[in-house]
């Protein structure tokens, strides 16, 4: 993939990771540096590293799939590798040298002690965080059947998930009762990209789509998601907003872009534009508000 772009006058340097959290110390290194580009090559979770490190900076990232469930690629319909043909890596990185940098907006999860951590995707509790609470970190047999392999396991855990009643405050507007999931989402795709839930959201319009789901017992989840595979979504209502904070009896865990995120209180706010993008051209063309920017 290096001498793709070295090929094309870029000069390239590989930092791989040594741990977790280092690859936000790299992307922030290479910031300050005054790299113009840092690609970021793994899965949802690799992004969300460097995505820390490089916010508000002038440096842009670059992803490329090469994780688990790579929700964030299918979200900019990114060619993902497979044992079949790992050349598709390859044809990712064309994409992105034909792409456009973006300004993207970043979602922000306050934790205890007044740090916090941005995030991509979502932020949630409910069903979602209790499965990742359950389940993570998962075998490697689990990990090679991606979506599949999650669902068996959930299918373990899944008559243990509790009632949950939640008061959910969008903007100062109180919304109270049993709720199976509450989903903070910054994207239009769900359950490891494959459930398209918000189909005409915007990635730069300052605003996430807050879902929540109604009701009681993992049944009911399960229906709630078929429905909304089959874009039949009762029982769940779609709310836009900037400032949530979620409290739930019992105290739920929470997830942010599938991985833990501590428990509720869940608060989170939008942060407008804080990650310079470079998006491939194979997203869809209205998936940002704003033009995006030729590579130089």
């Amino acid at each position: 993939m290096a001498d793709t772009w070295q090929a094309r006058g870029w000069e390239t340097t590989i930092q791989p990771t040594q741990a977790a959290g280092h690859a936000a110390k790299l992307a922030h290194q290479a910031a300050v540096s005054g790299h113009e580009l840092v690609f970021a090559i793994g899965g949802d979770g690799t992004l969300g590293e460097v995505a820390n490190g490089l916010v508000d900076t002038e440096t842009a990232m670059a992803p490329l799939p090469a994780g688990t469930a790579n929700s964030f690629a299918k979200e900019l319909q990114m060619a993902l590798p497979n044992w079949l043909n790992r050349n598709k890596l390859l044809q990712t990185a064309d994409s992105l040298a034909n792409g456009r940098i973006h300004h993207m907006d970043l979602g922000y999860t306050y934790q205890p002690g007044g740090n916090g951590r941005y995030w991509l995707l979502w932020a949630g509790t409910g069903a979602d965080g209790y499965l990742v609470d359950q389940l993570e970190p998962r075998p490697k047999w689990s990990k090679l059947l991606g979506i599949f392999g999650y669902f068996i396991q959930g299918l373990s855990v899944a008559p243990r998930f509790p009632p949950m009643k939640a008061t959910v405050t969008i903007d100062g507007v109180a919304f109270e009762d049993f709720f199976t999931l509450i989903l903070v989402s910054n994207c239009r795709r769900y359950a490891g990209g494959e459930l398209l839930l918000s189909p005409h959201a915007k990635l730069d319009d300052g605003l996430f789509e807050i879902w929540l789901f109604r009701g009681q017992g993992a049944g009911q989840v399960m229906r709630q998601l078929f429905q909304a595979k089959l874009g039949r979504l009762r029982d769940a209502t779609m709310i836009h907003g900037r400032y949530i904070t979620i409290h739930t009896h019992p105290i739920f865990p929470c997830q942010t872009d599938g991985d833990k995120a501590g428990h509720t209180p869940l608060r989170c706010e939008i942060k407008p534009r804080a990650l310079r993008l470079l998006v491939p051209d194979t997203a869809s063309p209205d998936l940002f508000d704003q033009p995006g920017e030729t590579l130089a």
